[in-house]
């Protein structure tokens, strides 16, 4: 269960704008950069908020990876986004994988401001006790 989980808050983002309102864009904008960084997608669930007048609001969605998952959700009314990349490192170490995806998905909003974490996850074999 190693693995590296990244965190951002992304504030006042001016960047890929329909996808922080239009379900079809953000997905595919998701699962393409999962793609093109090397992680493995199994499937994607991704929702449309409607506002008051029935017209598209934010979203929420998940890629699914064999690595482990993306999450994403988005405020359009104003401009944020917080994004949850992790990744496990089983076979693999697949933190530079991880770290091109969440940069990429990152660019793509163009944020004003950003608040991130970083996270090792799990422990090392000779820190479990016996």
């Amino acid at each position: 269960m190693n693995g590296l989980h990244l965190i951002a808050d992304l504030y006042r983002c001016g960047g890929e704008a329909v996808a922080l309102s239009e379900r079809e864009a953000l997905e595919t904008l998701c699962v393409k950069e999962c793609r093109d960084a090397g992680l493995t997608p199994l499937g994607a669930y991704f929702y449309q908020f409607l506002d008051d007048a029935g017209e598209p609001a934010g979203v929420t969605g998940t890629v699914v990876l064999a690595e482990s998952h993306l999450a994403i959700h988005t405020w359009p009314e104003t401009g944020d986004v917080t994004l949850d990349v992790y990744v496990c490192n089983y076979s693999r170490d697949n933190s530079e994988r991880a770290r091109s995806v969440y940069r990429r998905v990152i660019d793509a909003m163009q944020p004003e401001d950003i608040a991130e974490h970083a996270v090792n996850r799990g422990r090392e074999p000779a820190e479990i006790e016996a």
